[in-house]
């Protein structure tokens, strides 16, 4: 990691203007996104739209966010499917609100693109994105997984999840939809990167390939590495990986946009812009100027 971190408080509409021409003269544009960029499309985990899908979950347990209903100690897997098929339905099957992820693909759709993320919404292939150029390093919500896990491989859960927000009562689905591995009959689980028993599945690893081929195919050509609303939860992913590989390549531009933690290390200032401001309106000024 390099030391010494930069805020830049310069004018902004003159970092959107450097952002556009870094973006219409790369030759490459690796982007990383992080939750930030889902917040900006839409997908808050409180507030009203908590209210509007999981008003009857709040008052029954007590929470008052998406977040917190996930690790709730339910007393029976009925209970907990019924939380988290309309968690997944929400949050994985719906559009968000905003039409970022529509606007970011406008923006690069010509390029060539590569995109990481630890979001695991599934935003980026809605929105039109190349699946074969996306690397989701944390899971999918709409992938199943054995618990134990016996063995490496993950299952589409779209059809199981519609049917349990369909038939749900009360906060509870039927018995017989409890999901099970196919393989040893344990309870299955998220997809979602929490501890050692995370399944990187065939996909995932593929995935992983493609990425590290581009990011070394592009080492030194004119790239612009484009993080968006990534924060501190998991900076080795992204964030440290983007301020090395731009001091590695004094072509490279690295650029951050990010509400409150736009910032990048001292030793690679001058290669960088850092928009502190909604990542919405950001790419949308971009996009109005072409």
């Amino acid at each position: 990691m390099l030391a010494s971190k930069i805020t830049k408080n310069n004018d902004i509409g003159s970092d959107i203007a450097r952002l556009r021409s870094a973006l219409a003269s790369a030759d490459a544009v690796i982007i990383g996104a992080g939750a930030g960029l889902s917040t900006a499309a839409g997908f808050a985990y409180s507030g009203e739209r908590f209210e509007r899908y999981f008003s009857d979950f709040g008052e029954k347990y007590g929470f008052r966010d998406m977040y917190s209903g996930g690790f709730y100690p339910y007393d029976t897997p009925e209970e907990h499917w019924a939380y988290w098929s309309r968690y997944i339905l929400v949050n994985r099957y719906m559009d968000p609100p905003k039409p970022v992820y529509r606007e970011l693909f406008d923006l690069v759709k010509d390029k060539d693109y590569f995109v990481i993320t630890t979001n695991v919404d599934h935003c980026f292939q809605k929105a039109g994105f190349d699946k074969k150029r996306l690397f989701y390093t944390q899971g999918d919500y709409g992938l199943f997984q054995c618990s134990v896990p016996c063995h490496n491989k993950t299952y589409d859960n779209e059809e199981v999840v519609r049917r349990m927000v369909a038939e749900q009562r009360r906060m509870r689905i039927p018995t017989e939809l409890i999901p099970r591995c196919p393989v040893c009959g344990k309870p299955m689980t998220m997809n979602l990167r929490a501890d050692d028993k995370f399944v990187q599945d065939e996909g995932w690893n593929i995935a992983c390939e493609r990425y590290e081929r581009f990011i070394n195919a592009h080492k030194q050509s004119k790239v612009l590495y484009l993080e968006l609303g990534v924060g501190y939860n998991t900076p080795a992913i992204i964030k440290y990986p983007f301020w090395r590989l731009t001091a590695q390549n004094k072509r490279a531009i690295y650029a951050c946009i990010n509400y409150g933690e736009a910032f990048c290390p001292e030793q690679i200032q001058k290669q960088a812009i850092c928009i502190n401001d909604d990542i919405g309106i950001v790419l949308s000024a971009i996009g109005n100027a072409r």
